[in-house]
């Protein structure tokens, strides 16, 4: 039990996408006194007057979220801060938290005055290979600080609604990963804790990858048979790259492994997948993210993939299939035919 049960604190959310705006929602209707921040102006000022976020039609923003431009508002004097902005912001979101922080205190070595944070970007950074809290901590330098990595089976579009589902609160620091635990959790979001944190990160950015490909395949007019190959052939790639990196067997058959993978193959929620399927029907990567409209992540975490598939030597033929499609331009059903061609292999 944490200190953080049964309490209602101050928390900052740091962009307002549709995972960000859920989860907003969610600590709202929990009774915590939520300031959300979007770099966006429009977006703020359409939430602010209307309650409503454009792409989750139907759902009511509660009234008491106080929305912000200045990222101040969302940073100074909250216990919590939730980064949620997509993975190729978070180094420089981090940064400005990081000088608001260090700008109040004054004092790099009390980590007591900073609050915990937590991110649900997935991805892993290109330049560095860096997961998105090791990116937070490599950025804002301060010791002490308590970085948890929240992910899991958890389409925004079903949470906005208070549709069931199991999330994973994964850190080191398990003191940490249980304030999470309490905050979060609701009837209808059960939060679990993991230890894991490199292995729960690279487990949601490397998903996004595989459903790109079984979206592919889905545009490509294959079925459940491929669908399913897809899927578990996949998660042992994550499994192999994850082993290599040093990560727990047990994450990967767990919440944020398998859990997440299964859905974000195959809701239509799921961006990677409706990307992956238009890709599949003839379009071009750059059109198919244009016609989604939202952050593919899967295509962000694709080189970083790729890199540490180099780094760990480990086998990833069906990541790098898709990563020959995405940089060579080659076509899905060339592609799926030297998948389908590669030579002889034991599944152990």
């Amino acid at each position: 039990m944490s200190s953080f049960e049964n309490k209602k604190c101050d928390i900052g959310v740091l962009g307002t996408g549709t995972w960000g705006i859920a989860l907003c929602r969610l600590l709202a209707n929990k009774g915590h006194r939520v300031t959300a921040w979007s770099a966006i102006a429009e977006e703020v000022d359409i939430l602010t007057e209307k309650h409503t976020h454009p792409n989750l039609p139907g759902m009511e923003v509660p009234e008491s979220i106080a929305f912000t431009k200045n990222m101040e508002d969302a940073v100074l004097e909250k216990e919590l801060i939730l980064f949620a902005v997509p993975s190729v912001f978070i180094r420089s979101t981090a940064k400005s938290v990081s000088d608001l922080l260090r700008g109040k205190s004054g004092d790099e070595g009390k980590s007591d005055v900073y609050p915990i944070i937590v991110t649900v970007a997935k991805g892993v950074e290109k330049e560095t290979l860096m997961t998105m809290s090791q990116v937070i901590h490599d950025q804002m330098q301060i010791e002490g600080l308590k970085v948890v990595a929240l992910s899991g089976p958890t389409h925004a579009e079903e949470v906005a609604f208070d549709q069931p589902t199991a999330i994973v609160s994964a850190c080191e620091d398990m003191d940490a990963a249980e304030a999470v635990q309490d905050i979060f959790m609701t009837s209808k979001l059960r939060v679990y804790t993991n230890p894991d944190i490199d292995g729960v990160e690279l487990c949601g950015a490397m998903k996004n990858v595989i459903a790109l490909t079984v979206g592919i395949s889905k545009g490509l007019g294959f079925g459940d048979n491929a669908k399913a190959a897809l899927i578990t052939r996949g998660m042992e790639e994550i499994h192999r790259l994850g082993t290599a990196m040093g990560c727990e067997e047990r994450t990967f058959s767990g919440l944020a492994g398998i859990g997440d993978l299964i859905v974000t193959a195959t809701s239509e929620h799921s961006r990677n997948n409706r990307c992956g399927q238009l890709i599949g029907q003839g379009r071009s990567p750059e059109e198919a993210v244009k016609e989604v409209g939202m952050v593919v992540e899967g295509l962000n975490a694709l080189p970083s993939i790729m890199e540490l598939s180099k780094k760990y030597n480990i086998e990833v033929p069906i990541s790098q299939t898709m990563d020959r499609i995405v940089s060579e331009g080659m076509d899905p059903k060339k592609a799926t035919a030297i998948l389908m061609g590669r030579e002889r292999k034991s599944e152990f």
